[in-house]
């Protein structure tokens, strides 16, 4: 089971159908919606900071979610993809968008829907990511608008192929 603790008496809040691995951590002010998945060794810490997650989000192995004590929460829409031992810091994104492996968002970013953000990409502190954009690179830039086949052959596809991995698991 899942290690699921609260912080300073606040337990996090699952919305219906979640589903989280043996060796998932959660803790404190996170709220999470509808038949989302936290996948292993991933952690969501919400002891310094709240974090919201919307519906079908899935955060994929290793994957970080925290923010900044009195200065920066998360927020994070529906139908969203966090990568394999990405990290997302005290920012907010919105809905439709695919986090790549190992890339870092820092505080105060803010993404708009249907983006992606490249493996290993680095976004810093404070960018603002406009809807229908790719971007890559270490600081990331964007390098080209999000076309329709990737909107659905990549953010779609992923988030919808997260939840069927998950009913896998389930009982």
């Amino acid at each position: 089971m899942a290690l699921i603790l609260p912080v300073q008496g606040v337990l996090p809040v699952f919305g219906e159908n979640c589903w989280l691995a043996e060796n998932a951590t959660v803790v404190g002010q996170v709220t999470m919606g509808k038949e989302c998945s936290v996948w292993f060794t991933a952690v969501v810490r919400g002891d310094v900071n709240t974090i919201q997650i919307g519906d079908k989000v899935n955060i994929q192995d290793g994957a970080i979610i925290h923010g900044t004590y009195e200065k920066a929460a998360t927020s994070i829409g529906s139908h969203v993809s966090i990568g394999h031992r990405a990290m997302v810091h005290g920012c907010t994104i919105h809905d439709y968008v695919l986090i790549g492996m190992g890339a870092i968002v820092m505080d105060h970013c803010v993404i708009e829907s249907n983006c992606i953000i490249a493996a290993g990409a680095v976004v810093p502190e404070g960018t603002h990511v406009k809807s229908g954009s790719v971007w890559a690179g270490v600081p990331a830039r964007k390098i080209k608008d999000l076309s329709p086949e990737l909107f659905e052959g990549e953010i779609k596809r992923i988030a919808n192929n997260y939840k069927l991995y998950a009913s896998w698991f389930q009982s």
